[in-house]
């Protein structure tokens, strides 16, 4: 440690090869922190643009959850004569990520390309919605219309120039339609 600062101290130059070697240090954690925050945004940002897809679809289902309204909030039920069929929509969530986040479908998956460089890959979207039941015997505790979503997300990864396996992740979503009376 004296060396160190013996170095430091020395008004002959020889302290310019730790002030290069710390510099680069520094560069090379920065370049790290710089490419976690990247992957961190675009993960939030497909999350977020994932739950406002899962919104629309709920939405889309609002006037058959309001239809049955004598019923307890029973959603996507329709009468069919003397019975009632459940009907939910699906929505097309992927066509609403690609306007959203400019996706574009290659080889059965949405890539988001920046240039010529693939940006990040979306697939696997799974949709399941949960319908409130008809006419509940306990409307305080029966199940709510809820849309979960599940959709998988790769981004490359790269640091010094090289590429990195990417990050593979799993993001999950849920929505619901909640009354107000």
């Amino acid at each position: 440690m004296n060396r160190v600062i013996r170095c430091l101290k020395n008004r002959k130059g020889f302290s310019f090869p730790l002030v290069v070697a710390v510099t680069l240090a520094l560069v090379i954690i920065l370049c790290g922190i710089t490419e976690y925050m990247r992957l961190n945004i675009i993960a939030s940002g497909v999350r977020e643009a994932v739950e406002d897809g899962i919104i629309v679809t709920v939405n889309d289902n609002y006037a058959n959850v309001y239809h049955c309204v004598r019923e307890g909030y029973s959603g996507g039920y329709q009468p069919d004569g003397s019975s009632w069929e459940n009907r939910v929509g699906y929505g097309d969530i992927y066509r609403y990520l690609d306007k959203t986040l400019g996706t574009q479908v290659s080889s059965g998956r949405h890539v988001k390309f920046a240039g010529e460089a693939v940006e990040y890959t979306l697939s696997g979207l799974s949709v399941t919605i949960k319908n409130a039941p008809l006419a509940p015997s306990d409307p305080e505790n029966a199940q709510k219309f809820i849309a979960d979503a599940v959709i998988r997300l790769e981004v490359p990864v790269r640091f010094g120039g090289k590429l990195l396996p990417p990050m593979i992740i799993n993001l999950k979503v849920q929505a619901g339609y909640t009354e107000v009376f």
